[in-house]
């Protein structure tokens, strides 16, 4: 069964989509910055679904049909962008839940995993570094120099979308008509591109965790492309030096991006393998 609903979260709204039976264990996926929930495919929220998981996808503040705030002016921090995750486990009911993060969403995660530990089943950290990103360098998005589309204009965005995406990807990206479909899904559900596209970029920065990954006891996976342009393959070996126990699995031939399909029973396995945590601090 798969649930869309709106639901209040911290003073806002947020979009919400399950997949499954909500009896099974939770997975809450979280999606990168600047990234709405429809980035994590349909198919893919099915097929783990199907493997036992009570599967939550949701569209961050400043994405999707999410609340939205003028575009250069987010009256939020990162930290608040990870209490909406948590946020949208209680309005499910959800206490604990297995939490799969994405690039910034992957850092949303890290954040839970030491301030809230008692909230997280398993980490997984796809994508995503020990360390905030330096955006400009390579999407020219929010507070870069290069010269923004025209986020109003569906084809200009549309255009743009498509080229981050096939810049950052390797040999497994889906093929352009697929990502002019998506990417024309993701404008038309989006309420302002231009914040969409600039806030998450420029919202401040809460205390760093990096110092006290140390002390995270969830069982962690760590999936990360090998072609990874933007964070790489260093940045997953630091994750797994400095989170106890964490596992690194290679995704090869992948880049910066959402689980191309070629590797969907790969990455579907090794998240629904993930154990539980074995005990569960008050």
């Amino acid at each position: 069964m798969v649930t869309e609903t709106m639901m209040p979260v911290n003073g806002i709204e947020l979009c919400v989509e399950t997949f499954g039976e909500a009896g099974d264990p939770a997975l809450l996926l979280i999606a990168g910055a600047a990234s709405s929930m429809d980035w994590w495919a349909d198919e893919f929220c099915r097929r783990l679904a199907a493997g036992g998981r009570f599967v939550i996808r949701y569209d961050h503040r400043d994405t999707g049909r999410s609340t939205s705030f003028p575009a250069g002016e987010p009256p939020y921090s990162d930290v608040d962008l990870a209490n909406d995750a948590l946020g949208v486990l209680d309005g499910l009911g959800v206490h604990r839940a297995h939490l799969v993060g994405l690039s910034t969403g992957g850092m949303m995660a890290q954040r839970i995993a030491v301030e809230r530990p008692h909230r997280v089943l398993s980490l997984t950290l796809m994508s995503t570094s020990t360390v905030p990103p330096a955006y400009e360098l390579s999407f020219g998005s929010g507070n870069g120099e290069q010269e923004q589309p025209d986020w109003t204009d569906r084809r200009s965005a549309v255009d743009e979308l498509v080229s981050s995406v096939r810049r950052l990807g390797g040999p497994f990206t889906a093929d352009e008509p697929q990502l002019r479909r998506l990417a024309q899904r993701v404008f038309d559900r989006t309420q302002d591109m231009t914040a969409s596209q600039t806030n998450h970029y420029i919202c401040a920065e809460g205390p760093p965790v990096r110092d006290r990954l140390g002390t995270v006891t969830a069982p962690t996976l760590v999936l990360h492309g090998t072609l990874d342009p933007f964070f790489t393959p260093p940045h997953a070996e630091a994750l797994c030096a400095e989170i106890p126990g964490a596992r690194l699995v290679w995704l090869e031939g992948v880049g910066h991006e959402f689980p191309p399909a070629a590797v969907w029973t790969q990455v579907i396995d090794e998240i629904i393998a993930q154990p539980g945590r074995r005990t569960q601090p008050a």
